[in-house]
């Protein structure tokens, strides 16, 4: 995997911090940051993935859209 070296703007009393962080855990700051941006992209990975259901009716959806789309469905489309 390549690693892409960039520049990074902070607050200094939020880089004490980490650095501090860093140092109990063994780590260095560019490593403990490495693991901070990648948890913090797969859980955007994560929140972003399409959502989406599936349901079955006997009336159909094609039905249900052909008789009114501005309709909600009710029982009445069901029967």
């Amino acid at each position: 995997m390549a690693t892409r070296r960039t520049t990074l703007a902070a607050d200094p009393d939020d880089l004490a911090v980490l650095e501090a962080e860093a140092r109990r855990r063994g780590l260095s700051l560019a490593a403990l940051l490495r693991e901070t941006v990648a948890a913090t992209a797969s859980e955007l990975r994560a929140s972003t993935k399409p959502h989406f259901g599936v349901a079955r009716s006997d009336f159909g959806a094609a039905r249900a859209a052909a008789t009114n789309e501005h309709e909600p469905l009710t029982k009445r489309h069901l029967t």
